[in-house]
């Protein structure tokens, strides 16, 4: 087997998979589990019904958006670690225009339309703030977005307890729900609205085009690959970084308006969910390609959704899926360099 070819990388692949099943399969024997049983009911857990399909579905849809924007910035070279607090931006700037336009006598559709622009807006306002103290104050992203995502869970807490405070006393409930006019419209009797399925969709889309048929996403790979070289043949570099994070902060504020108006139906303290942080996962184990994001996000988003069968039936954490989640990305980058040191590639 050629050590260049895609079947020669895919045996690696295939290898980290087995490693990371495995690995999972001796923390369920230490926790006196049966492997075998605990993998049964995540599945089933997933996709027993057609009801814990569409379930998956929700789950996918802001972690699809924040997995899509943070392509951009995985392409710059760039470690946008604050995209949690992005989503949640985008969250409180979708609750500020829904409480600001509910009585207006606007008509529902357009409110929420509107409320979900504010949210890409918020989450890009938060996203460049980051670029700005990077390349301007010559802060990291790392520590700049984490900094700013304990900011807006600050903001979020003060907002739920302040001045958008429940009826009588603040609660962690979070916010007053909005009218049932102001929800995004559901499939049937599923959690599962059409339209943020829809948004998550082009959005996968749009990123895949711009990042592989655009002489954008061509740019914004050679800033990613060396940014130095990239300045020197004429690239404005600093642009394109803050460009990156621009993107980013919209995908991750529409995550946030998706979990605002089709999820939770109010402001909550943990709003994002932890899909800024899973979302830097599955772009890990991408290699910059949008459509395997799409499957991999999914593939997460089920091992979410099925885990919550295991304190249920088997008396197991649920956490079980953010260990087979975060040691499947440890072994795909362990194998990949191993791959790489033999075929001699940096």
């Amino acid at each position: 087997m050629n050590k260049n070819s895609k079947s020669f990388e895919l045996l690696f692949r295939g290898l980290a998979i087995l490693l990371a099943v495995l690995f999972a399969s001796l923390v369920l024997l230490l926790a006196k589990a049966n492997p075998l049983e605990a993998f049964r009911y995540l599945i089933v857990g997933a996709f027993g019904t057609t009801g814990k399909i569409l379930d998956v579905l929700v789950s996918w849809v802001p972690l699809a958006l924040a997995t899509a924007g943070l392509l951009f910035t995985f392409t710059a070279g760039l470690w946008n670690i604050g995209v949690e607090g992005q989503i949640t931006l985008g969250a409180v700037f979708t609750t500020a225009a829904l409480r600001l336009l509910m009585n207006s006598g606007l008509p529902p559709g357009l409110i929420i339309f509107l409320a979900i622009l504010a949210g890409a807006l918020g989450g890009a306002l938060w996203a460049s703030l980051v670029g700005v103290l990077k390349i301007y104050g010559g802060v990291n992203e790392i520590f700049g977005g984490l900094g700013l995502n304990f900011v807006s869970v600050a903001i979020t807490i003060w907002l739920i307890f302040g001045p958008w405070k429940r009826p009588g006393t603040g609660s962690m409930s979070g916010t007053e729900p909005f009218p049932r006019e102001l929800h995004l419209p559901v499939l049937g009797n599923s959690n599962l609205s059409v339209w943020s399925l829809v948004l998550a969709v082009l959005g996968i889309v749009l990123v895949y085009i711009l990042l592989r048929n655009t002489y954008f996403g061509l740019r914004l790979r050679a800033v990613g690959k060396n940014s130095r070289a990239a300045f020197l043949l004429g690239v404005p570099t600093n642009r394109y970084a803050m460009l990156a994070f621009f993107l980013c902060g919209i995908f991750a504020g529409l995550a946030g308006a998706v979990q605002v108006t089709a999820v939770y139906y109010r402001l909550i303290p943990s709003i994002s969910s932890g899909y800024g942080f899973l979302g830097l996962l599955v772009a890990m184990l991408v290699n910059f390609n949008a459509i395997w994001a799409a499957l991999v996000a999914f593939f997460f988003a089920a091992l979410n959704i099925g885990s919550i069968q295991l304190p249920l039936m088997m008396r197991l954490d649920s956490t079980l899926s953010g260990v087979i989640q975060g040691s499947l990305v440890l072994f795909v980058l362990l194998m990949d360099g191993v791959r790489r040191r033999i075929t001699g590639k940096r």
